[in-house]
């Protein structure tokens, strides 16, 4: 993939016989695959622009300003093309957290006719289920267990794995740090979710350490 400042011209997209590219937006944080549209050379030029995702309506024949109406707009963080040049990864804060014209935050929430968020990271898909099991417990559940017994249990699961992070890298054992690494990963999600801090805000905190 190659990024697409305002530099480049923009005849290096290879736009079909209609004029229009594809155009992925995903979301900046956690990776999730909120939509897809298309793109013509002027909304492009507009999006670049403005710093807000335009698309071009093929029902409407005409420019398409993302949540315009709904409020739900697209900030742009980064733009990307493919290596054939013929489709546009557009990384996104998607305000509102909607991108779906039904509500949902994903056009992509379908499987097998059944709704269902799409696959994000693996810790965001980690957190999602330790959330469940808060709302939803169900007895045989560690995770449920860990949060039942509130921050005394799951703050000394942290200390534990803590350590046992320390004594791995001590060893210079690679399997025993990434094993390690993923539990305490997990024990600090729980945390996490037992507190209600999104995960996304960790996230955010991490991007903006980043700028």
């Amino acid at each position: 993939m190659s990024s697409l400042p305002s530099a480049i011209p923009l005849d290096v997209i290879r736009y079909d016989e209609r004029g229009l590219v594809p155009a992925i937006a995903q979301d900046y944080l956690d990776g999730t695959v909120l939509m897809m549209a298309w793109m013509n050379r002027e909304s492009l030029e507009k999006t670049l622009a403005t710093g807000e995702v335009w698309y071009w309506s093929r029902s409407r024949q005409e420019l398409w300003h993302k949540g315009a109406t709904s409020g739900h707009i697209q900030k742009v963080r980064s733009i990307r093309y493919d290596c054939d040049s013929d489709a546009i990864l557009v990384s996104i804060e998607q305000i509102g957290d909607i991108a779906c014209h039904t509500g949902e935050r994903s056009c992509f929430h379908q499987v097998e006719g059944q709704k269902s968020p799409p696959p994000a990271d693996t810790l965001s898909g980690v957190f999602d289920v330790i959330c469940n099991r808060r709302d939803f417990p169900t007895p045989e559940s560690y995770t449920c267990k860990l949060i039942e017994g509130g921050d005394n249990k799951i703050l000394k699961k942290i200390g534990e794995e803590s350590a046992e992070v320390v004594m791995a890298c001590k060893d210079d054992d690679k399997e025993a740090i990434a094993s390690e690494a993923a539990d305490l990963f997990y024990h600090t999600l729980v945390a996490l979710a037992y507190h209600r801090v999104p995960l996304r805000d960790v996230y955010q905190k991490l991007q903006d350490r980043r700028r």
